[in-house]
């Protein structure tokens, strides 16, 4: 599974998998191209608000709940600079927050560098 750098670049990606072009995509779902784009080309802010990016996400065929949903929501939300409220309120992950934190800023870490030490907090927090 590639993971998405960013919201923009999710959001095109699941446009152009349901084979859309931009125009008809908007035309199709009654939203700005204008202003799509900007979001696809990172030049807009995705949006924060949980009915437009409903929204959003059902026009790209994205259901709420799926795992789609959770990284769509998430890279919206840390665009923003913020953590997903699920992370926030979990006092437990907060707590895990700092060591990862420290592992990002000393290591390079890669998809696969990256899963192991997902993997590594998932165990300490069992």
């Amino acid at each position: 599974m590639t993971i998405a750098k960013s919201f923009g670049e999710l959001f095109k990606a699941k446009r152009i998998g349901r084979g859309l072009t931009l125009r008809e995509f908007c035309r199709l779902n009654g939203f700005d191209p204008g202003n799509v784009s900007k979001i696809e080309r990172g030049l807009f802010q995705p949006p924060q608000s949980k009915e437009i990016l409903s929204k959003y996400a059902t026009a790209l065929g994205i259901k709420e709940g799926s795992e789609d949903w959770l990284t769509f929501c998430d890279l919206a939300i840390t665009s923003a600079g913020k953590l997903p409220d699920d992370i926030v309120t979990n006092q437990e992950l907060m707590t895990a927050l700092p060591v990862l934190f420290r592992t990002v800023r000393n290591k390079k870490l890669d998809e696969e560098g990256l899963g192991k030490l997902i993997k590594s907090i998932k165990r300490e927090l069992r």
